[in-house]
Order: structure tokens, then C-alpha cells, then sequence
């Protein structure tokens, strides 16, 4: 018996798995993602789902006999610091008295990269915490909605990244999600800068459309996504804490593509969504206990912009917590390949 068939023998948790009301629900919000506050069960902070495979039998082991995993992602949805932005942050530096932050500032203009390519420093972090990540980044050209830079500027910081261990990802942009082609294009693009395949997806905002945007995913070639995730609430959208294939209720078959869900995105915990404030931790804690009650794996989307002041001590906290626990830390590919090489009957 596989997953599906085994899910499918109780209908709440087979509807909850596939997304059903989401086929039939046309509440959508600005981005065109259906939002966590339409839906029917509003206590997605349980992993129902993985739960329900655990008490019939599934059970994962998990290198180094790691009792849960952790994948640790980062959205590059910016590279460069603007000299606009640049310019606003000396004149404010220097109207709140702060003439040393000015002289940065000031000093930052002299690089277009300044501080944003930080993917180094990120990874020397995680590296004390023997953790790897995934950086998914954008393929835009100027003049479409989430240009921002120019990804053949990036290929030495690309380079870097890969050479050291960790992995490059599409980040898609605001309509790929719906656009197999472009998808595949973008895709084509980034592999000319990595020269390697891309393997792993990430759309921008995350925008999603079940069961469309995996079916797009699977056309364009990819082996794995992990945007599936709510914008405006984190938690298990499907009651899954384990990577899974989707299954498409329109064609009655399975789509070919592992989907990693997404459980937290540093700005969800923010205004305008959950806006938790100095309950982060406590929130983002639960979440992992929870996960690692199920052996199931803790998806985390930390943006490289948010790597500086409480942001980046949160963080710390987080691969410090993790890697305590004894979790197995690495990237979308990494568990994206456990899962894909695993002969668990319950996961096909």
C-alpha cells in the first residue's frame, strides 16, 4: 500500500491531504494565494496528516540516526542594496544624530553589493552548526515585476555558494507560478550561472495554486518545490510535516513532483500577518517539538535581508535549538534526495 492509497481510506484526512476545498474555494487574496484565514480548519498548527501515517506504522531514520530533519532555506528576493535606499539611510542616520551610521552609509554607496550578498556569512553560520541551506534566486529580466538584479552579475557569489557546499534554487517570479514555460526558461537561465542542474523551486510572494502550479513544476522539470506554505500564517497547510508527492484530484493521478512543505517564513511572524513580536521563539519552538514528535522535517525560509539584529539572534537560536536536539540540518536537496531514495511503502 502506498501513501495515497493509504491516506485515501479515511476521507477527512485524504481531503485535508489534497487540498480539496482549495479546488472549489474562489477566496483569494491581493496575490492571488489562498489565504489561511478561509479556511474550514483554522488549527494547522497539528501535522494531522504525518500524525495519521505515524500511528499506521511509517516511521523515518534519518542519517546519524538524527531523530527529526531541518531544511534550511533562504529567499534572494534582493542582492543589492539601491542608492536610492542607500541615500535615504545616510540622510536619516543623520537627522536622528547618528553620524558614525551616516559615514557608513555613505561609504556603502561605493558598492552596489553592500550588504545584501551576505550568502558567505550566512553559510559560516551555519556552518558552526553543521547545517547547509539552499538559496533560491531569481532569473528575472529588467522590466518584469520582481527584477531586482540581474543573476549573470551573481556568478561568482553563485559560485562560491555552491562551491561551498550548499545549493542554488529558482526563486520564480510573480506569474511562473502559473507558467510552465516560463518556469523552464528561468530554470535554463540560472543553470547557465550554475552549470549544474537546478533541481529545487521557490516561487516569489509564495504564490500557489493547487493542484496547478505542481503540475506546471512537473512540466518544467523540476524535482522538487517547497513553496506550499501559508503567506499569512505558518503551520502544515495540508497536515504534512514530511516531503510528499501531490496528487491531483482533477486527474484522479498522482503529479511528479516531491513537494518539501514550507512551515515557517520569517515574515509571516511579522505585521501584517501573525505579528508575534517577542513571541517568536516560543511559536517557532513549538513547532519544531512538534515535528520532531513525528521524525518530520522543519522547513524554514529565512531571507538573506533579515539577517542582522534580532532577525539574525532568532535565527541563531533556531540552528542552536535544532542542532542541540541532534536534527539532521541540511538543504532542500539534500532531504529532497533522502526522501526520493527512501523504499518506505508508505511513500511512493
Amino acid at each position: 500500500m502506498n501513501m495515497h492509497q493509504l491516506l485515501h481510506q479515511d476521507p477527512e484526512i485524504w481531503d485535508l491531504f489534497t487540498r480539496k476545498e482549495e479546488y472549489t474555494n474562489p477566496q483569494r487574496d491581493n496575490y492571488d494565494r489562498f489565504p489561511y484565514y478561509a479556511c474550514r480548519d483554522l488549527n494547522i498548527f497539528e501535522p494531522k496528516v504525518s500524525q495519521y501515517l505515524i500511528t499506521h506504522g511509517y516511521s523515518c531514520v534519518y542519517p546519524d540516526n538524527a531523530p527529526f530533519a531541518v531544511c534550511l532555506t533562504h529567499d534572494i528576493d534582493r542582492a543589492y542594496t539601491s542608492l536610492h535606499t542607500k541615500r535615504q539611510s545616510a540622510l536619516r542616520n543623520l537627522k536622528r544624530g547618528r553620524p558614525l551610521q551616516s559615514f557608513h552609509s555613505i561609504a556603502r554607496m561605493r558598492s552596489k553589493k553592500l550588504p545584501l550578498c551576505n550568502f558567505s556569512d550566512i553559510m559560516g553560520l551555519e556552518e558552526k552548526y553543521g547545517a547547509r541551506s539552499t538559496f533560491f534566486f531569481l532569473a528575472e529580466k529588467p522590466g518584469e515585476q520582481a527584477y531586482t538584479y540581474t543573476i549573470e552579475d551573481l556568478e561568482p557569489e553563485i559560485g562560491g555558494i555552491i562551491d561551498h557546499g550548499g545549493e542554488v534554487g529558482l526563486h520564480g517570479g510573480h506569474t511562473a507560478y502559473l507558467d510552465a514555460q516560463e518556469m523552464k526558461e528561468k530554470k535554463e537561465r540560472l543553470e547557465k550561472v550554475t552549470r549544474k542542474p537546478v533541481k529545487g523551486y521557490r516561487n516569489h510572494y509564495l504564490r500557489f495554486r493547487v493542484p496547478d502550479t505542481w503540475e506546471c513544476l512537473s512540466s518544467a522539470g523540476f524535482q522538487y518545490d517547497t513553496t506550499f506554505g501559508y503567506a499569512d500564517c505558518f503551520g502544515f497547510r495540508n497536515g504534512m510535516c514530511h516531503p510528499f508527492r501531490p496528487f491531483n484530484l482533477n486527474t484522479n493521478h498522482p503529479i511528479d513532483i516531491q513537494e518539501i512543505p514550507l512551515t515557517v517564513m520569517d515574515r509571516t511572524m511579522d505585521q501584517p500577518y501573525m505579528g508575534l513580536d517577542s513571541r517568536k521563539w516560543e511559536a517557532v519552538k513549538m513547532l519544531v517539538d512538534r515535528i520532531a514528535a513525528c521524525n518530520g522535517v522543519f522547513t524554514l525560509l529565512w531571507h538573506n535581508v533579515s539577517m542582522e539584529g534580532e532577525n539574525l539572534k532568532l535565527y541563531e537560536k533556531i540552528l542552536r535549538y535544532c542542532h542541540d536536539r541532534k536534527a539532521w540540518m541540511t538543504n532542500g536537496e539534500g532531504i529532497s534526495q533522502f526522501f526520493l531514495d527512501k523504499t518506505d511503502t508508505y511513500f511512493s
